[in-house]
């Protein structure tokens, strides 16, 4: 059995749609178990819903856009009588009923940012099924029990592994499923973090010991660079578990950061293609070795640089690192970088307004404390000497740090 991931990309219209179909329908003498994300930006588009919802401002006109967009591609793909069209609209009409729960600001985002994906498979599948491939849809929430922590959702492996053995290949060997999206024990929805479909595709494989995972992209394999950032980037033939981890780590938004670990533990290789050109070899990621790999170069945007200073004239010790540490805890925010001097700490993390603001907040009990954002970290692992000169020489640089593989530098975007 294998495991395929399709992003927004792939699917963000009815051209999109029909190749999608063709691809699965390539494979229906398989085993396939299928993973789609929302379709093109519109989990973009509920994250304003969601923020309207939030502020008490109207969110029709929104949701009509949402609605029409979806519509437009039902109405090109199925007769004007296929029951499709009004199962879409009724489930995006639940975000009515949603918007007036109790639920904290997360746990909405999850309620509501989760129908993108709903949607998105429901049409699929349809389509699938329309051009004479039989397949299930799956409603992944029934399979991936996670915590409560909204937006993040934690998975329970035990409970999810359990769930996933009443899937069955016999008599229907396709199924189509949502990414990013899982369930609490207590039948709330939660995502797993933003672009979390290709770990969703890695907790399938691993519960239910696929053969492979192919991520389905619009770039010709993983690359040393973001294409559109360095037009000269390169594509790698194949990559041990390992290396694409530490590149999802330090920002490769080419594969969600919690994809590999799964998948390594369990032996199962990851395919990266192209759905444009499926006779493009794509890159593998797998135990490997692989000699004298080229410079590879991330670049994550919207970075916020946070300083905490002492105000007594002590130095930075661990119980004032321990504070730091605890507070960014809390409130679940990563590190991507960090530097310390005598009586100062800085560190660079995502920036996430709600968030930061509480960070902030907590931290100005201790210490002096001041940021900055819209900064881009540019990390450059297993440098040679012109790449290392070159980005150490960038404009607006405010924090630098280098090992005997990596450089980092956070600029002013």
């Amino acid at each position: 059995m294998r495991v395929f991931k399709f992003g927004g990309a792939s699917v963000k219209n009815a051209p999109a749609v029909v190749n999608t179909a063709s691809i699965i329908n390539a494979h229906k003498d398989e085993p396939l178990l299928v993973v789609v994300s929302a379709m093109g930006k519109t989990t973009n588009a509920l994250e304003v819903i969601v923020q309207s919802i939030l502020n008490k401002q109207d969110y029709q006109h929104e949701l009509q856009q949402i609605k029409d967009y979806h519509r437009s591609i039902t109405d090109t793909l199925f007769d004007a009588n296929h029951a499709i069209h009004k199962e879409i609209i009724s489930v995006l009409d639940s975000i009515n009923n949603l918007s007036n729960k109790p639920f904290s600001d997360d746990q909405l985002y999850d309620q509501v940012v989760s129908l993108g994906e709903i949607v998105s498979t429901l049409i699929v599948a349809a389509y699938v099924n329309h051009r004479g491939n039989g397949c299930t849809w799956l409603d992944a929430r029934e399979f991936i029990r996670t915590d409560a922590n909204y937006r993040e959702g934690k998975v329970d492996w035990e409970n999810s592994k359990k769930a996933m053995s009443s899937i069955s290949f016999e008599g229907n060997r396709c199924f189509v499923t949502q990414g990013f999206i899982g369930r609490t024990s207590d039948g709330f929805t939660t995502t797993l973090g933003r672009e979390g479909s290709d770990f969703t595709a890695a907790i399938f494989a691993a519960c239910l010991k696929a053969t492979s995972v192919t991520i389905w992209k619009d770039v010709p394999g993983v690359m040393n660079a973001d294409p559109k950032r360095l037009p000269a980037a390169i594509v790698f033939d194949e990559l041990p578990f390992k290396e694409a981890a530490e590149m999802t780590y330090y920002g490769a938004s080419v594969i969600h950061p919690k994809t590999i670990k799964p998948l390594a533990n369990a032996g199962i290789p990851l395919l990266v293609k192209n759905f444009d050109n499926i006779n493009l070899p794509g890159t593998r990621i797998h135990e490997c070795k692989v000699d004298e790999l080229p410079p590879l170069i991330v670049f994550k945007d919207n970075q916020c640089l946070i300083s905490c200073k002492v105000v007594d004239y002590t130095f930075i010790d661990e119980a004032q690192l321990g504070i730091i540490f605890k507070a960014l805890s809390e409130l679940s925010i990563k590190i991507n970088l960090m530097q310390n001097s005598a009586i100062s700490f800085s560190f660079c993390v995502d920036f996430r307004e709600n968030k930061i603001l509480k960070l902030v907040e907590s931290l100005q009990h201790h210490f002096e404390v001041y940021y900055n954002t819209g900064l881009t970290l540019i990390t450059v692992k297993n440098y040679d000497e012109k790449t290392f000169d070159f980005y150490r020489k960038q404009k607006g640089v405010m924090l630098e740090q280098s090992s005997r593989s990596t450089l980092q530098v956070l600029v002013k975007a």
